[in-house]
């Protein structure tokens, strides 16, 4: 049985008014369509054929149909139209971004909220990974007798520290000579390649230092990742008020799935090689997620991807729309952090 063009049209209009009604869709609803001048006999008979073919499931005998993930997969790659952004969601999304954002954290948590607030889905994001970000300064900060901070901040505002051991000889006017060189030699260096880099600086000036510098390197190799994946969620409850989550089942797993942070950490993680992902239903790995797409885009400083952020929603969400409000979003965080690194 061929998917031909009749076909097509059938199947993409019980889409979007699935998606917009959230009810199955009868061949009656369909048949009114002016494109189609069809009679409801005619539909049904189409529909049937989808039905055969897996992209319209029935849930109930005397039911009309919903699309199945087969169906939102094709729809997502073949028919799919990006919807354009109102004045108004600009310029709800222009609100969160434009004040002063001075810690990464912030820029985060109102990526978040801007996200939930135009889509009404839960939307979730993953601060820039430290190893994808270029070194501002290193410090070298004397504590209390044989122990200094090292203090790393980023071109896009991130900071980590870690304690490590001095050596007794080591006082603090040559730990500051040393914050100087590494950061004068090392500036705007990817963080993950400046341990191979200072250790190649081991044999010229800082070579009766190696040892302490070793030590400078491996914290910092530590702090590669966080201890604890951190993810900014908003808008978790905006799932509840659809219809597919008024099974309390159902929202019970939904509201467990996105309290683990460290699976959405991994999840984003991952996502941060693609421009832009979407996984449909029972595409997600993970079986919390079965029941939701997940639509994720990449975010970066110049030519350099720093992290990701993402929807969650039901299947029937409004692809067209999330897509639309990434891509904004995507640039607006972008000029966020590049602007935080003109600045500096």
């Amino acid at each position: 049985m061929e998917l031909d063009a009749r076909k097509l049209g059938i199947l993409k209009a019980i889409i979007d008014e699935y998606i917009m009604s959230a009810s199955p869709v009868g061949s009656r609803a369909i048949s009114k369509h002016e494109e189609f001048n069809l009679s409801s006999a005619t539909i049904r008979n189409e529909m049937a054929d989808l039905e055969e073919l897996g992209y319209l499931e029935q849930p109930h005998t005397s039911a009309g149909r919903v699309p199945s993930d087969k169906a939102y997969r094709l729809y997502v790659d073949r028919m799919m139209q990006r919807a354009a952004l109102s004045d108004d969601e600009i310029k709800l999304i222009r609100a969160h971004m434009s004040a002063k954002l001075d810690e990464v954290e912030s820029v985060m948590k109102q990526t978040a909220q801007a996200l939930s607030a135009v889509t009404n889905y839960t939307a979730m994001v993953m601060p820039p990974m430290l190893a994808a970000n270029r070194l501002r300064h290193i410090q070298l900060v004397p504590l209390r007798e044989g122990r200094a901070l090292v203090v790393i901040v980023t071109t896009t505002g991130f900071a980590r520290d870690a304690i490590i051991r001095v050596p007794e000889e080591i006082r603090s006017g040559e730990l500051e000579r040393i914050s100087r060189i590494l950061t004068e030699r090392f500036y705007d260096c990817r963080m993950d390649h400046i341990g191979e880099m200072i250790a190649k600086e081991m044999s010229g000036e800082l070579y009766e230092r190696r040892a302490f510098l070793c030590s400078v390197v491996e914290a910092i190799e530590r702090k590669m990742e966080p201890d604890s994946p951190n993810v900014q969620l908003s808008g978790t409850n905006n799932m509840l008020h659809y219809p597919e989550y008024s099974d309390v089942n159902k929202a019970k797993t939904f509201l467990a799935a996105v309290e683990g942070r460290n699976m959405l950490y991994d999840m984003l993680k991952r996502a941060s090689k693609l421009e832009f992902s979407i996984t449909i239903g029972n595409e997600n790995e993970d079986e919390m997620f079965k029941d939701c797409s997940i639509v994720t885009a990449t975010y970066q400083v110049g030519e350099e991807p720093l992290g990701s952020f993402g929807i969650i929603g039901p299947t029937r969400m409004n692809y067209g729309k999330v897509i639309s409000v990434l891509e904004y979003m995507r640039r607006s965080l972008s000029e966020v952090l590049s602007a935080d690194q003109d600045e500096d």
